[in-house]
């Protein structure tokens, strides 16, 4: 289990505690471990998912493990009705969000020649309609407590473009603008706004790959290994701080040196 320190020695860190934190597609991988981390900082947590509801209830389980309100509420946040639906759930049943996580998206790859326009919607849809959709519908609640965080989970193609993986690259491409440009309109409000862009993780996005393969991209990244949910699940938490109030419009990109 997650544990913070006690600098007086006596009560546990909760730099979050009082806060209400959404993180969509939080049911398993690097959603599940955002989820924990701001748990174990003290944040209430709704884990959002659109499918397995035993893995978003065992998450909530143990989210609960750090004495604060945890709740699993199924939505597809790519459809407009559902996201507001998920955000009023959220708001009543454990307070205002002041944290949202936009985690939820999906993984394809293969030529731009071979890419259906089907397939294109979906990722564009999943990858950046959604953040679009849940930013909008927890803003309200933000700008009238004159605080919030917003932290988009991109990637590392997002910065840098990868082969056979176009239309994803151009969906994480375009949360990173969008992150940029929302900054700069909620910056008066009180609001940050960020990106984490993860390399290589080892999570189901890279289930296709075989033992060789995984290895091999282990040692073209300079840190000699993959990524872990709880990787990527730190610089969120960093970036979900009080204390980071001066970051914004920002990418962290967690990536074990593969890009620089």
């Amino acid at each position: 289990m997650l544990s913070y320190g006690t600098p007086a020695g006596t009560q546990p860190y909760r730099p979050l505690h009082g806060h209400n934190a959404i993180v969509t597609g939080a049911s398993r991988g690097i959603g599940r471990a955002i989820a924990l981390h701001l748990a174990a900082a003290g944040a209430n947590v709704v884990i959002n998912y659109r499918q397995n509801e035993t893995l978003a209830v065992d998450v909530v389980s143990t989210c609960r493990q750090f004495d604060v309100q945890a709740l699993a509420v199924r939505a597809d946040v790519s459809q407009a009705q559902e996201v507001a639906s998920l955000v009023q759930t959220a708001a009543v049943n454990i307070g205002p969000p002041t944290i949202l996580v936009n985690n939820a998206g999906i993984a394809r790859s293969g030529l731009l020649l071979d890419t259906t326009e089907d397939e294109w919607d979906a990722l564009m849809n999943a990858n950046l309609k959604s953040p679009f959709l849940c930013a909008k519908a927890v803003l309200p609640y933000m700008i009238q407590n004159g605080y919030g965080r917003i932290i988009n989970i991109s990637s590392i193609w997002g910065l840098a473009g990868g082969s056979f993986e176009v239309a994803y690259s151009a969906s994480k491409g375009g949360l990173i603008s969008l992150t940029k440009a929302l900054a700069k309109e909620m910056g008066p409000s009180g609001i940050t706004v960020n990106a984490v862009a993860p390399g290589a993780v080892q999570t189901d996005m890279l289930g296709h790959l075989d033992p060789e393969a995984l290895q091999m991209l282990a040692e073209e990244t300079p840190v000699g290994r993959l990524g872990t949910p709880e990787d990527v699940a730190a610089a969120v938490l960093f970036l979900a701080l009080p204390t980071s109030s001066f970051i914004t419009g920002q990418v962290l990109s967690p990536n074990g040196g593969l890009i620089t």
